[in-house]
């Protein structure tokens, strides 16, 4: 029993992780109607920054501010000067070019940084609480992880949702043309949605980094388990995403402790299949009517 409560605490703990990813991906799908495959290069630069700063003699805060105002301009930066010449092309042409601009930017990383993977400091301690003399697999960082999450599950939710610009971001991904008759200045509304996707995956860069270290190619297996995530909860949705990482997270923790973690990635690719055969647009989307 404590066996499966601590697989299931890690796999709560690296569900969030992958929740995080995940959010950054639906974020800038319900904003551009793009999926960003250079989202993984994106938080592994910032991250190099926030690094940076540390090893610079900056504190954790600081390196985390420094991530979270790069990744807001380099989010704006890629759609103005990268996207936005495919925006109005065939979605294939925006696949290749956000493909093209993640090895752009691992090559980027590994040419300034180097390739050897760097360790990074983690907020709190990742010593395990105790519980009636037991040792858990949940840290003070862990609970930090999976606060941080929810609470921009939340924000992004209430932006969507009950804001005036969550609406204009979403009329300009799903009708640009009648946004613009009504006044939506589009171009500044995906430019936004580009740079608060980027700044949602700094911080997860951020967070990631203590378990996987930063390298140029670090972050490659997160932005797979993040984008299997975000497709299992459904693009369109951010509580969907965080419940996605969730259910992927403890998936793939039991399948790694109970039949070995050579088979993570199998467990991770059957949970995706299983989910797609019931529901093809994720658990949370939206029911669609089809007229006969």
């Amino acid at each position: 029993m404590v066996r499966f409560l601590n697989l299931t605490l890690a796999g709560i703990t690296s569900g969030a992780v992958f929740a995080a990813v995940a959010l950054a991906l639906v974020l800038i799908w319900r904003s551009t109607r793009v999926v960003n495959f250079a989202q993984g290069g994106m938080l592994m630069f910032t991250t190099f920054l926030a690094w940076s700063v540390i090893d610079a003699g900056g504190s954790y805060w600081l390196a985390l501010g420094a991530a979270l105002a790069s990744g807001l301009v380099l989010g704006a930066v890629v759609e103005r000067v990268v996207v936005r010449p495919v925006e109005d092309k065939p979605p294939l042409n925006a696949v290749i070019v956000t493909l093209g601009l993640l090895v752009l930017l691992q090559a980027a990383a590994g040419m300034i940084w180097g390739d050897t993977p760097h360790s990074y400091p983690p907020a709190f301690t990742i010593k395990g609480l105790s519980a009636g003399g037991t040792r858990l697999l949940l840290s003070p960082f862990d609970l930090f992880v999976i606060g941080a999450v929810a609470a921009v599950m939340v924000l992004l939710t209430l932006l969507f949702v009950r804001t005036d610009l969550g609406l204009r971001l979403r009329a300009s991904a799903f009708a640009p043309e009648i946004a613009r008759l009504q006044g939506v200045r589009v171009g500044r509304m995906l430019t936004l949605g580009w740079a608060l996707a980027a700044l949602v995956g700094s911080l997860a860069g951020v967070l990631i980094a203590p378990s996987v270290f930063v390298g140029p190619a670090q972050f490659d297996a997160m932005l797979v388990f993040g984008f299997t995530a975000a497709v299992i909860g459904g693009l369109d949705s951010p509580a969907g995403a965080v419940t996605g990482g969730l259910l992927l997270g403890c998936a793939l923790s039991y399948v790694s402790g109970y039949l070995g973690s050579e088979l993570v990635a199998l467990g991770a690719l059957a949970a995706l299949i299983a989910v797609l055969m019931v529901r093809p647009n994720g658990l949370f989307a939206a029911s669609t009517g089809r007229r006969v």
